[in-house]
């Protein structure tokens, strides 16, 4: 390893890490920067060149996440995730704690079959509403799908950006999440709802102001347009099924997520502009630019060295090492988004399968890390952030102390269930 370039290019990578962790200058712009200065002084240096970070970017990824958006771009100016979130407070009947289950379990199941972050932009704001209305704080809500969303995204495929990326670099189906991920989530998502229920028993037990008014709401009233929503769930549908038998017809995730747009955009055919306007095009250019950022790492030779620096540790029994991972990962991704560790760490565990290590129980090492790990702190995922703003427009703002309060912990027991259980799946994977 030649020093000057992987130390300019290490340089880069954490100077742009350290950026986005402060929030001073939006995160899509300085993802741009540190790619367009990786690529411009590798070149210079002679490490790196526009053909080579081309190559390190994963567009099976990136067409995977831009073809769920486009489905959801389109589902939602339908009012379907309105519909569901105004049907679970009528069936509470305004009791809290009732409502916080069925709006966990709501928010779970949408994080998994669509990102997290989507999930939570779409639920949050109509919680808050149904809060209003019942005269009950929004607080325990709001974070709590925060959280379960966080959990619930890591069960399969399509739920999590760190698992598409994991996904696309191990070559794991739908189907391998669902028999490897699924009933660890499962686990730890139980447990998580469990303790955020004690941790919010007080705020819980408070009784609401309001009943009728819940029980007044209709929740066909928020479906502005059925028959479109109709349409775009079944093309959904289709689109999970296809996910579950993908490997058997030898097409990537990506493709069956894009023809899946395509095909609501020719049955619907809505206005495609509106539907431009929706898609996070910042979420794929971030990606993007990672990539091309952990490509002039590779390029530089940096993880090259730091494969070399884990070889050292191959005398650590496997179980200990994959345990060792889920923790330094969740503690990672706690203080840093998880998108940019996991992206980071994919070339890693590439080269120790190189160096003839088995390579496998350590990709689901990654996933569980870097699923719960974002939990930690109000930082540790874009779903947190979106939470933690949204809930300046209420009475009771989530502040950083509360969130380490109520946050904290989920990681820790999620982390935990995931490690004992990471142990048991080892045995016989």
């Amino acid at each position: 390893m030649t020093i000057i370039p992987a130390v300019i290019s290490t340089v880069i990578f954490f100077g742009s890490l350290i950026l986005i962790f402060s929030e001073k200058i939006h995160r899509t712009i300085t993802a741009i920067a540190g790619a367009a200065l990786m690529v411009v002084l590798g070149r210079i240096l002679g490490f790196y060149s526009e053909e080579a970070a081309l190559e390190a970017i994963d567009f099976n990824t990136l067409g995977l996440l831009l073809g769920m958006m486009i489905l959801v771009a389109m589902l939602e100016p339908t009012g379907f995730f309105q519909y569901l979130a105004v049907l679970a407070a009528r069936s509470s009947k305004g009791n809290p704690k009732r409502l916080f289950i069925l709006l966990g379990i709501i928010t779970t199941i949408l994080s998994m079959f669509l990102d997290n972050v989507t999930t939570v932009v779409l639920i949050a704001p109509v919680t808050i509403l149904i809060c209003e209305i019942v005269g009950i704080s929004a607080l325990p809500f709001l974070v709590s799908e925060a959280l379960l969303s966080n959990t619930g995204g890591v069960a399969t495929l399509v739920g999590d950006p760190p698992n598409v990326l994991i996904g696309s670099a191990a070559g794991f189906s739908f189907n391998d999440f669902l028999i490897y991920s699924m009933p660890i989530v499962l686990v730890a998502w139980a447990g998580a709802l469990l303790l955020l229920q004690y941790l919010f028993r007080k705020e819980l037990s408070k009784q609401p102001r309001s009943v009728k008014a819940i029980m007044s709401l209709n929740p066909a009233e928020t479906l502005n347009e059925p028959l479109i929503a109709r349409r775009i769930l079944i093309v959904l549908g289709g689109a999970i099924l296809f996910f579950f038998i993908h490997h058997a017809l030898h097409i990537s995730p990506s493709l069956v997520a894009l023809s899946a747009a395509a095909i609501a955009l020719v049955w619907v055919q809505p206005d495609l502009q509106e539907v431009l306007k929706r898609i996070e095009w910042g979420v794929l250019i971030f990606f993007g630019a990672l990539f091309v950022m952990v490509g002039g790492l590779e390029h530089a030779g940096v993880m090259n060295s730091i494969i070399k620096l884990l070889e050292q540790a191959s005398d650590v029994p496997p179980i200990l090492f994959g345990v060792g991972v889920i923790w330094i990962v969740a503690v990672l991704s706690a203080v840093v988004d998880n998108v940019p560790i996991t992206i980071a760490l994919i070339p890693v565990i590439k080269g120790l399968g190189e160096s003839g290590m088995d390579i496998t129980p350590l990709w689901w090492a990654l996933a569980f890390g870097a699923g719960f790990g974002g939990s930690g702190t109000m930082i540790g995922s874009t779903a947190n952030i979106i939470v933690t703003t949204l809930s300046e427009k209420t009475r009771t703002p989530i502040t950083a102390k509360l969130w380490n309060k109520r946050g904290l912990p989920v990681m820790l027991l999620t982390c935990a269930i995931a490690s004992v259980l990471y142990v048991v799946m080892f045995q016989w994977m």
